[in-house]
């Protein structure tokens, strides 16, 4: 079943959209990262880097579902941002620092083992409830 499949079965499925977006978004990253990582040797070469993920989830608005009368109505809007730090240059005004690279992408690497594992959790919850899982 696929995640457009999904969402238009309603319910939880936000969550498989989610998780596609984020996956993603971490392929974009990694591209990105691995074109830092390969000029770092390059005068004047500045890194790149995509806008946080979290910052797509600054547009969403999240109604919460109010599964008993006595709670209280609500929504949350976003996630607040993170600090963007300015990079320091090499002499040669490169300003690559290869163990921030290698840090976003080990921290990649965790958010996708995460999210495809809540994805592979959700598909196994959904299979079940169709009769389909074990």
């Amino acid at each position: 079943m696929s995640a457009s499949a999904l969402a238009a079965a309603g319910g939880g499925a936000g969550i498989f959209t989610l998780a596609e977006r984020k996956l993603e978004w971490i392929d974009q990253r990694q591209r990105i990262l691995a074109q830092n990582i390969a000029n770092a040797d390059t005068p004047d070469y500045q890194p790149r880097d995509l806008a946080p993920f979290e910052s797509h989830l600054r547009r969403l608005t999240v109604i919460p579902a109010r599964t008993n009368p006595l709670h209280l109505a609500g929504f949350t809007q976003g996630v607040p941002g993170a600090d963007v730090v300015a990079a320091e240059h090499a002499p040669d005004g490169n300003a690559v620092n290869l163990e921030d690279q290698m840090t976003k992408v080990a921290d990649d690497e965790n958010s996708q083992a995460l999210a495809g594992n809540l994805w592979k959790s959700y598909m196994g919850m959904f299979m079940t409830a169709l009769g389909h899982g074990s």
